[in-house]
């Protein structure tokens, strides 16, 4: 992802290992292994420094005399374009000819990477980089390299008013401190927008994509480049002076693994200050191994590390594509074979295009090449038997490219967002026999969930007969209302689109008549433990009193997190108990006890979504429940048999 790691005059092979680490920490989280939640600031540490890089090497040709704008961005376009239109080229082909077909926005998704504006595109349609109930797109990943492109075409202007309007004193040592200092102001400014756009009750994924909010790593790299400047660093420096460096970037390396084992991309702390905290620590290891006194530079600069270093930026552009593309349709849990054979097709695919594309041209290839066609060396008649094979595979690929591009092999049934299921439907079967003893007391159903019910009614997870509205029609609700609709709870609003609170009293003033299904909770709790001052019970009191008298059943909540965050399975546990505490007071309300139930075997690696074998089973059961707790043959509600307990299991009555 950033520029290679020769910034002024000096080479840092150490940050080539810093480079590793951070490509392996995306990795690891883009294959969903739950040891690892926080890989994904893997591209918070490769913002960070390339801000460093690129400041330190823009200033140094200000102080040659000045920047060169066509040859930097030349430079820029030569070390990212190739590999990354190589790649583009390559995924488009395959979706097209081997699969699997993707939604028709693929090709905008392809041209918004081309063009370096991915991550706006993503904002102003509102996707989510976090939503888990599919798998990301073989693209997704690209909204990084598009901050960081948009960093080097303003910051050089930027930089070059700040030198000229914020002239520092000429220390030999070349340190500007005062401009220094304004552009971690700049950082703190990028950082607060953060904050304050940031809302716990949503999904974070317009502040994580944002140029804006993400601005904050690239300018703490910036700034330390302008206090830092790796040209003017001596060898030569007292030893205790060296050990403060070393001890630095081993607290700073510290931090990062730290952030990397025990923070997820919805920890609230990320965007109240964590990636800031995340910057600071990159920047500490940057000053250390920039640093030629430095014992941990020839430390992260081992030679294993320093390869993978240098080759990631084709690691970081073909990992995703290798991991969606080659993994099985429907396989919502790691498999460490398949992880392990997916890492190593990613390292050689990296390895060739460092071979062949990307080290070549950055030492000149493409400017060699019109003189080779002049001398009739690349004609198609002078190549060798095995170049003209090449050749001719490449030539089918952007033709198969080309097809894929202009439309051929879209799947329109694709065209709903990945995460963002909206379900408003209702479903009617004419009874055909008398209302039989063990069936629901209900005629019709209102469902109301969240993202924990957007596999029961997805065809991508379960055949007809088992989703969720078959449930309902087999144990006798024959009208089922399903309003299902991810990051959906009770008092917050997720892009607009309606609250639970909002569909109940849609229904209640269409004179809906009937039981209530509320797969809610989640998202409750999440949003208190975030900071929303709605309580718990507030929210339950809020549905209750609205669905007074009727028949409710409440879905409890379980997860398989104990790391950090909102969606944490104590935060689970508190909400449950309060949904029990108010059962007591509304005679109505009966709870079906999920969290009991589920298995853990059941969960994607999230630890809050199901698999489709858990699915299939929360839709039965869930529909058991509702008839354990309602039956026909108890047609009054606000009686519970069994004593005073309102817990109703999948097998039995309350």
């Amino acid at each position: 992802m950033p520029e290679p790691v020769k910034s002024g005059t000096r080479y840092m092979p150490g940050l080539d290992g810093l480079r590793a680490i951070a490509v392996a920490g995306v990795v690891a989280y883009h294959l969903g292994f739950e040891f690892l939640p926080g890989g994904l600031l893997g591209v918070g540490v490769f913002f960070t420094l390339s801000g460093y890089l690129i400041t330190d090497l823009l200033l140094a040709q200000i102080g040659r005399g000045g920047i060169k704008l066509k040859s930097f961005w030349l430079a820029r376009a030569r070390r990212l374009l190739p590999a990354l239109f190589v790649m583009l080229i390559v995924v488009m082909a395959w979706v097209t000819v081997i699969g699997p077909h993707q939604p028709p926005d693929f090709r905008t998704a392809a041209g918004t990477a081309a063009a370096y504006f991915n991550n706006w595109w993503l904002i102003f349609r509102d996707a989510s980089y976090f939503a888990q109930f599919e798998a990301p797109g073989p693209l997704s990943h690209l909204w990084s390299l598009s901050i960081e492109e948009q960093f080097y075409i303003v910051w050089p202007f930027l930089l070059m008013l700040g030198v000229r309007f914020i002239p520092d004193v000429a220390y030999s040592s070349g340190v500007r401190f005062r401009l220094g200092m304004l552009t971690l102001g700049l950082a703190l400014v990028s950082g607060l927008l953060m904050v304050l756009l940031y809302d716990s009750g949503i999904d974070p994924s317009r502040v994580y994509y944002g140029t804006d909010t993400r601005a904050l790593e690239l300018l703490v790299g910036a700034a330390l480049a302008m206090t830092w400047p790796s040209r003017r660093l001596k060898t030569n420096i007292p030893l205790r002076a060296a050990r403060i460096i070393d001890g630095a970037g081993i607290l700073g390396l510290g931090v990062i693994a730290l952030m990397f084992l025990r923070t997820d991309e919805l920890s609230p702390f990320l965007y109240r200050g964590g990636f800031l905290v995340l910057a600071i620590a990159t920047a500490l290891v940057v000053a250390a191994v920039a640093h030629p006194a430095s014992r941990l530079g020839p430390t992260l600069g081992w030679g294993p590390l320093r390869w993978i270093g240098e080759r990631s930026y084709g690691i970081y552009l073909w990992h995703l594509p290798i991991i969606i593309l080659t993994t099985p349709e429907g396989a919502r849990e790691p498999d460490l074979g398949r992880a392990a054979a997916q890492v190593a097709a990613t390292i050689a695919v990296a390895a060739i295009s460092w071979r062949f594309l990307e080290d070549p041209i950055r030492h000149g290839a493409l400017r060699r090449i019109p003189a080779r066609i002049r001398a009739g060396k690349w004609s198609f008649g002078a190549l060798a038997p095995r170049a003209r094979i090449a050749v001719a595979g490449g030539a089918a690929i952007c033709l198969a490219a080309m097809l894929g591009f202009a439309g051929i092999g879209d799947d329109p049934s694709k065209a709903q967002q990945a995460g963002d299921v909206n379900v408003a439907e209702t479903a009617t079967e004419k009874r055909v026999n008398a209302r039989k003893a063990n069936s629901v007391i209900c005629d019709s159903v209102v469902h109301i969930g969240d993202s924990t019910s957007e596999g029961l009614v997805s065809p991508e997870f379960l055949s007809t007969r088992k989703r969720i509205s078959k449930q309902y029609a087999r144990v006798g609700a024959t009208t089922r209302h399903l309003e299902v609709s991810g990051a959906r709870s009770i008092v917050e609003r997720f892009e607009g689109n309606p609250n639970a609170q909002d569909v109940a009293e849609s229904w209640k003033e269409k004179g809906f008549d009937g039981c209530w299904v509320l797969a809610l909770g989640t998202n409750e709790t999440a949003n208190v433990a975030a900071g929303s001052k709605e309580s718990l019970n507030k929210r339950i009191n809020r549905m209750m009193s609205l669905l007074r008298g009727e028949p409710v059943l409440w879905v409890n909540v379980r997860t398989t997190s104990n790391a950090t965050g909102p969606y944490v399975s104590a935060n689970m546990r508190r909400w449950n108990t309060t949904l029990l505490d108010a059962c007591r007071k509304y005679p109505n309300m009966r709870i079906y006890d999920w969290a009991s139930e589920v298995r853990d075997e059941w969960f994607i690696p999230d630890g809050i979504h199901f698999t489709p074998r858990g699915y299939a089973a929360r839709g039965r059961r869930i529909a058991n429940a509702l008839r354990g707790g309602f039956p026909a043959s108890q047609p009054d509600v606000t009686k519970r048999s069994g004593g005073s307990s309102c817990v109703v299991g999948s097998r039995r009555g309350p």
